[in-house]
């Protein structure tokens, strides 16, 4: 396998990357040379090229020149010849396509052998990548990493810059043959801004983290010197920010939530590590105007001796900014008013140090996932500021969200990253493989009935790979499609056939030609019919009911917690105003309402129609609640023996297997006692 990766922004080398030393020698690097890194211990990895711009400025020294290459093992760094000398911030490397599009195919027609594919790292790289495949032929993938739409929802506004920048994302995004997103968020919410990306293409897999020296880190005498100079009591605890010093990164709304709460000032301190300056008039304008106006705002509040900001600071000082902040309880926070993902999130849950985090990006699935911290509204200062004191002024609060942030090490990590991107490497490279013919199909639901017991997966998956030539494997789940995808791939569970996802809301087909997924749309046309989007959310508002994410929410559906509710009065209620809805309780937790004639029941039968099967050749499996309308619908279901909300005394399942197994062993228990009677 060779992997061409082309980043074009910034300052990069393989080693000692000069980070902070201008505005786009940032977090992106440290994700391409970690992947690299982690990629390259793969054996099936023959060979990485990194390919940049290759520039000459005496600041910035030599290295840089287009003819200094670097190699380490196998991974190699070349640098293009554009035929402009000067360094080039990412605001002008539209300037050069031509002429970077000319240097990468001189690149690819000089080498001994092409690259099996092509992951293009911001969007003037993937105008390159697009050019290679139209003139070469070659495969690419995309990660955006920040996105210019999203930047201009967040501001409210745009410019010349940021409409070119937005036009060459659509461009990049139009060819890819996939988008690697980092988080629900980026796949649903960030990429909905872009008319040339469909669903199907974007696939969730969470980067890995190199997290060990912030795990085994602690406080250095020279952080402890760098900020006590800024401090009456240095003692206290630290509300630590660690960004670079533009508007996106929210550190002027920090420094204003923190001014507007006396209790937070007396409760703790404000410490901003924001990049690196000599003199403040030599930075670039952003960050220029960004710091003078934090200097402004301590001096107009009066927070001399609460607020440090350190001018400078090594890279090794960062685990112990981290550590420090834990030694003294406290907490990092990062206001941003987007965040594509929260690396820095991960280097404080990594250092037991709990977060206050925007709740807009991919934070939301960092805190889902580890529960170490809150998230906030980037706008709103005073929700900030009670976070914040809410947790250093109740130990019992630290201390969990600190021994939550464990969990991060285990779940970003470099192994099984490579292994779910290694995996669509090979997807997108190898022969495409025509449909079967099935004559029926299995559909199971995910959490607690396919997942809970890996050995017993193992076994449900030998079973479904020696029959998938003639079985379909169907998934129907209440998680979001792209929820779905990343859950099963990183359970090693080989891509399903189709995925109804979101409680039967959406039907997402698998293309084995195209090896990638298309959305039904007939179905989502019929859910969405009719739906009372408006009356229904209102009225729910009025019975009080509270809302869970908005990720969680779209048209034909609005999910709710049940919160010890009873769901047929709600159900009656809806009703009796005329709000035709499908009415799903789960797990004692969760509501949904849905577009009448929706749901799991409904979504199986439309797959049944599709592939032509009688409703006597399907089987479907699953554990709760929201299963219900499928299990009572088709003739062959299965209640695995773990099953919840009473679906092992419903009446309406007499017909059912209940199996005494367990998740996925109940599965296949199911399957073979249908097989064995001669039903299925």
């Amino acid at each position: 396998m060779f992997v061409c990766h082309i980043a074009l922004q910034g300052c990069l080398t393989l080693t000692d990357v000069p980070y902070g030393i201008t505005a786009d020698t940032g977090g992106h690097i440290t994700y391409l040379l970690e992947l690299a890194c982690a990629s390259a211990r793969d054996p099936e990895v023959e060979r990485l090229d990194i390919v940049t711009r290759g520039f000459t400025d005496a600041s910035l020294g030599s290295r840089f020149e287009a003819q200094c290459g670097e190699v380490s093992e196998k991974i190699r760094l070349v640098r293009l010849d554009d035929g402009d000398p000067a360094y080039l911030p990412k605001e002008r490397l539209h300037e050069r396509h031509e002429q970077l599009c000319d240097a990468f195919l001189r690149y690819i027609d000089a080498l001994d052998e092409k690259p099996d594919l092509i992951h293009a790292h911001y969007a003037d790289a993937g105008i390159l990548a697009r050019h290679a495949k139209e003139e070469r032929g070659i495969p690419y993938v995309f990660t955006g990493h920040s996105l210019g739409a999203v930047k201009r929802a967040v501001n409210g506004s745009t410019d010349a810059y940021l409409d070119r920048r937005i036009a060459v994302e659509e461009r990049a995004l139009e060819s890819a043959d996939a988008v690697i997103a980092s988080s629900r968020d980026e796949a649903e919410a960030q990429y909905a801004h872009y008319a040339s990306i469909e669903a199907g293409r974007i696939r969730v897999i969470p980067p890995g983290c190199t997290l060990s020296r912030f795990e085994a880190a602690q406080p250095s005498d020279k952080v402890r010197s760098d900020i006590s100079q800024f401090l009456r009591d240095p003692d206290k605890p630290m509300l630590l920010a660690i960004a670079r010093p533009v508007r996106k990164k929210n550190l002027l709304g920090l420094v204003e939530a923190y001014a507007a709460d006396p209790a937070l000032q007396a409760a703790a301190n404000l410490v901003i590590v924001a990049g690196c300056r000599s003199v403040l008039g030599e930075l670039e304008q952003e960050c220029r105007e960004v710091m003078q106006e934090i200097i402004e705002a301590v001096d107009r509040h009066d927070l001399y001796g609460k607020v440090a900001y350190p001018k400078n600071h090594e890279p090794a000082d960062i685990p112990a900014y981290y550590a420090l902040a834990r030694e003294s309880g406290g907490v990092f926070v990062n206001p941003a008013l987007n965040e594509p993902f929260g690396l820095t999130l991960l280097e404080a849950a990594a250092s037991r140090l709990p977060v206050v985090a925007t709740d807009s990006g991919g934070p939301n699935d960092i805190i889902e996932r580890c529960n170490n911290g809150e998230l906030v509204c980037p706008r709103d200062p005073a929700a900030i500021a009670s976070a914040c004191r809410s947790i250093v002024t109740d130990r019992r609060k630290w201390i969990r969200y600190a021994s939550a942030g464990g969990q991060a090490v285990a779940a970003y990590d470099w192994k099984a990253h490579c292994a779910l991107y290694h995996r669509l490497v090979r997807e997108i490279t190898g022969p495409a493989k025509p449909a079967p013919d099935w004559d029926r199909i299995l559909i199971c639901d995910i959490d607690n009935t396919l997942l809970g017991d890996r050995e017993a997966l193992r076994e449900f998956l030998d079973w479904q790979s020696e029959n998938s030539g003639r079985i379909a494997l169907g998934i129907a789940t209440g998680r979001s499609f792209h929820s779905a995808q990343a859950i099963l791939a990183a359970e090693g569970v080989p891509t399903p056939d189709v995925i109804i996802s979101s409680v039967g809301t959406r039907i997402h087909w698998y293309d084995r030609e195209t090896r990638r997924y298309r959305e039904d749309g007939a179905w989502r046309k019929q859910v969405e019919t009719g739906w009372q989007d408006r009356d229904i959310r209102a009225f729910a508002d009025s019975l009080g009911l509270r809302p869970q994410a908005l990720l969680e929410q779209h048209p034909g559906k609005a999910s709710y917690f049940l919160d010890g509710r009873d769901a047929d009065r709600i159900g009656r209620a809806l009703r009796a105003e005329g709000l035709r809805t499908e009415v799903v309780a789960s797990h004692g937790r969760y509501l949904d309402l849905l577009s009448e004639g929706s749901g799991k029941g409904p979504a199986v039968a439309h797959v049944a129609a599709v592939l032509s099967l009688t409703q006597s050749r399907v089987v479907v499996a699953g554990d709760s609640g929201n299963d219900l309308t499928m299990l009572r619908a088709c003739p062959f279901p299965i209640v695995v023996g773990n099953a919840s909300d009473g679906l092992a005394q419903d009446p309406s399942l007499s017909h059912a297997y209940r199996a005494k197994g367990h998740f996925a062993a109940g599965v296949l228990e199911g399957v073979r006692h249908y097989q064995e009677a001669g039903s299925w």
